[in-house]
Parts: C-alpha cells; structure tokens; sequence
C-alpha cells in the first residue's frame, strides 16, 4: 500500500506520508515509570487513528489489573501522550518508500523463554503484518506461552519504527540531492534495475543476485529459543535491575546537567 507522489514528468517519486511501513498503522509503546518505590514497566502496541481521549480509561483500567496505585495513572497517560504526539508530529513528514531488505534481530526474553533469531524484511512493504509473522514464528517452534508472539511483534514494530524515522532523513536527502543536481544543470536520470536496492543483502562476489544464503550463513538465521532455570531467571532479572538504576542515574544526570545550563 505504498502511496507514491505524482509529479516529475509523470514518473511516481518514491515517497509517502510517514507513517509505520506495515499494514496497520499501531506503533509500539513502552512504559518504565517508578513511583514511591513501585515500578510499573510494561509495553505494547497502539492505535494511532484511536482517540486521545481513549488513553486515559486504557491508563486506569492498566493501573487497576497491575494493583498500583492511582497515582501511576497520570504518569502513564503522560507518557502515552508523549509517544503518540511524536508520532503524529512525524506525520508531517515524507519517508522513503524505496524497495529496501533489511536484517531484524530478536533477543528477547518472555516469562521463562529465551528467544534469539534474525531475519530479513522487506521494510517498504506498507502490507507487511508482524503480528501474524509473529504466530507462525510460534507455531513452527511449538511455542505455547501466548504472551511470546505479541512480544515478537512488538519487537519488530520498534525496529521497523526506528528505520522509518530514518527513512525520512534518506527521503529528504535524496531530494536535496536531486535538486542540487537540477539547480546545475547535472540531472540525469539513469535506470535502475528493479530490485537492487532491496537485494543488496544478497549481492555475490560475481555481481550476480541470489536469494539462497551460502551454508556457512545458515547458523546466523537460525532461531534459537532457550528454556531458563529459575537460578537462571533470578541472576538475569538481577542484571535487567542494575541496567535500569545506571540508566535511570545517567538520566538524571543527564537532566541536572541540561537544567544547570538553561539559559532563559
């Protein structure tokens, strides 16, 4: 469902409104938010077409099934309005739609499953459908805990967000280059061999394109899921802990040091 521009001696110009590159628009939303010695951390995907106006029942009903107390509610409103408006500010925006394959990674750990895997992804693909690649990801492994696929489509919807972002910077980019080019009198157009760009992945040492991975590339897709002891869990919960008190030191820090040189 790409939405290509007209213009350009009717040659469609491969950019669209931003917008995520799957065919529902959710964007992934995480909450890390600590309140009189609680914690509430939690993540999942939203609506963007939903309206502000819904986040704050969501933000109670939330509060409520996780037993914290009221006060957690404005924070999690606070901090879904914030995700939300970036989105929507990123709206205005064109992005690149051209054909493009990338890597994404998994390295996620759901309840007592370790999971590890990489994959390529048409990330230009506007019908492309995380939640469902997630499911079948489930299935052939005989994965039965259902909180693993939405945490595998959560995983792919934050990495396809961010090379969205990106696209935007390539989008614009490609324009001011091309105008530049235009401006003195240097602009050409020279064909491009349909597919190049998203198979480059796949490029072979003899210029010739293939969509086999040699063997010696068959381990490094590989999925791998890992059963955890509870020593296990106990020691890499342990490790998630002391990572979010250093980031949250960095963060303040990093605050302490901004407010003591604002200038107004």
């Amino acid at each position: 469902m790409k939405t290509p521009h007209p213009g350009g001696g009717g040659h469609a110009r491969p950019f669209t409104k931003f917008r995520m590159p799957t065919a529902e628009n959710l964007i992934p939303i995480r909450l890390d938010i600590e309140l009189d010695g609680q914690r509430l951390k939690d993540a999942f995907t939203w609506d963007t077409d939903d309206s502000q106006s819904e986040i704050m029942p969501f933000a109670r009903l939330l509060v409520k099934d996780l037993n914290l107390p009221a006060g957690f509610t404005q924070q999690v409103v606070q901090s879904m309005q914030s995700q939300v408006a970036e989105f929507h500010l990123l709206q205005g925006q064109e992005m690149s739609t051209e054909e493009k394959v990338q890597v994404l990674k998994l390295d996620l750990r759901v309840n007592n499953l370790l999971i590890h895997d990489q994959f390529l992804w048409d990330v230009s693909n506007f019908d492309s459908d995380p939640e469902g690649f997630a499911r079948t990801f489930c299935k052939d492994l005989d994965i039965e805990d259902p909180e693993v696929a939405p945490a595998i489509a959560l995983a792919i919807r934050e990495q396809l967000y961010e090379i969205a972002k990106q696209n935007i910077t390539t989008g614009r980019e490609t324009r001011i280059s091309k105008k530049f080019r235009r401006e003195r009198g240097l602009d050409y157009t020279q064909a491009s061999v349909p597919g190049t760009t998203a198979l480059n992945l796949m490029r072979r040492p003899n210029s010739k394109i293939s969509i086999l991975r040699r063997r010696n590339e068959w381990d490094f897709f590989e999925p791998s899921v890992e059963l955890l002891t509870e020593k296990e869990i106990e020691v890499l919960d342990a490790r998630d802990e002391r990572n979010a008190r250093f980031k949250k030191r960095v963060e303040e820090k990093d605050d302490t040091f901004a407010n003591r040189y604002v200038r107004v």
